[in-house]
């Protein structure tokens, strides 16, 4: 039976601690909501408005047991702002890193102020691309325009699958192709580089607080595991196990980007190198950070990993010039792009680079595709052949020379060779 009534509410006397209770000022209302639940509400401190509120309570119950009212309508009523702040807590709650939280609602309540979006009935695909338009116009990268579409694109899916609202106003919005605008596209270091950028690092000075040793030793890992920044920054010695036959490598689920325990076969040399390099650091805790370079990691600190490489590079290619022998040799090295952190072509080589190279290496030592997908722990094999995996002019001209000569010449007549011929070949092939 639905009714008002005085809620009774306790009180204690501040100077005698001594607890009474009275009537609440408002009227509060009771009554069954359509799945004959109990509800008790607060209403209003007037009776009659009190009871009128009551009555309206009533109604929408009925309605909704009759299927005419509308599920949404709390929803709709409540500040986009209020949804924005529970959506951030839904994504904590599910797992989500806390830099990738940070990020996405920070891009949501950008777009959501900028575009004076008060209610859930405000966001319209229009207005948002007005929004994303004008990112572009001020000089964002496409890259920008797709982070900021897809944050607020994962918000609108969350209203519709937390019954917050019926429509997803931004289903139908896409991205930009990132290939027609790329801002920090990375190329993997040819293996003369990445040799000369570990000896600059071995004797080079402390940067962003990581010695030199250090950081050769992460780009030795990087470059070898395809481990990124945040889980190499993960890294202590329970990670490793080199005496294990095959050597191993694990990264927590925690700090791994999929969420999942990943472990990496280490290739011998690079078991020799940790050790050496562990010896040398002497003692330090099994749970202590080797590489504290992530801000992510309890422990670490957010280091600037493009800095070190930046740095690095420059010292490798100043020595590089300087083993010039003669001054024509000497220009030709400063024109090419030789250790150069981005290249003519706009290409980085910074720290994420590392992981560049080793999916380039395995492509490099004719690993089959399906094996570099899984070593490079993509779950998709178009990322690992076609943004992962670089082909340069050495690499083609290798595979040019690699095929067989052509039976003729251009006069119609057998080629000729300075070891074998044609003949050998045909006799090979008849064979």
């Amino acid at each position: 039976m639905a009714n008002i009534y005085k809620k009774k509410i306790a009180v204690i006397d501040r100077k005698t601690g001594a607890k009474t209770t009275r009537k609440s000022r408002k009227w509060w209302g009771k009554y069954r909501d359509a799945s004959s639940t109990v509800r008790r509400v607060p209403l209003s401190s007037d009776k009659a408005m009190a009871q009128a509120m009551l009555s309206e309570l009533l109604r929408k119950v009925e309605r909704e047991k009759s299927g005419l009212a509308d599920p949404y309508e709390d929803q709709r009523k409540r500040p986009l702002t209020a949804h924005v702040d529970e959506f951030e807590k839904y994504l904590k709650n599910k797992g989500v890193t806390p830099k990738q939280v940070k990020e996405s609602t920070m891009q949501i309540r950008k777009m959501v102020e900028d575009r004076k979006w008060k209610l859930i009935a405000d966001i319209s695909a229009s207005s948002a691309l007005d929004f994303l338009g004008e990112l572009r116009e001020s000089g964002r990268s496409a890259q920008t325009y797709n982070h900021y579409l897809k944050s607020a694109k994962q918000f609108t899916r969350w209203l519709v699958r937390d019954h917050r609202t019926p429509i997803d106003p931004l289903v139908h919005l896409s991205k930009l192709n990132v290939r027609t605008d790329r801002r920090h596209d990375r190329r993997a270091l040819h293996p003369e580089e990445f040799a000369l950028l570990i000896k600059a690092a071995e004797s080079g000075p402390t940067i962003e607080t990581i010695p030199g040793q250090d950081r050769a030793m992460m780009y030795i890992l990087a470059a070898w595991t395809g481990f990124r920044k945040g889980e190499i920054g993960s890294l202590n010695r329970h990670s490793f196990r080199l005496d294990d036959d095959p050597p191993l490598c694990t990264v927590a689920a925690l700090y791994s980007k999929h969420k999942r325990q990943d472990s990496q076969v280490l290739h011998p040399e690079v078991v020799a190198w940790l050790k050496q390099w562990m010896a040398r650091k002497g003692e330090f805790e099994p749970d202590d950070l080797l590489f504290p370079v992530s801000g992510r990691v309890p422990g670490g600190k957010e280091r600037k990993t493009h800095k070190m490489m930046q740095r690095d590079l420059k010292a490798a290619r100043k020595e590089w010039l300087e083993e010039a022998k003669e001054p024509e040799e000497k220009k030709v090295r400063e024109k090419s792009d030789f250790l150069k952190y981005q290249d003519g072509d706009g290409l980085f080589a910074d720290f994420h680079s590392n992981r560049h190279l080793f999916i380039t290496s395995l492509e490099r030592a004719k690993i089959s595709p399906k094996m570099a997908q899984t070593l490079a722990r993509h779950s998709d094999i178009r990322l690992t052949l076609g943004v992962y995996t670089h082909v340069g002019l050495h690499d083609q001209t290798l595979a040019i020379g690699m095929l067989q000569a052509p039976p003729v010449s251009g006069n119609g007549k057998a080629a000729e060779k300075d070891e074998g011929s044609v003949d050998d070949a045909d006799e090979g092939l008849a064979g």
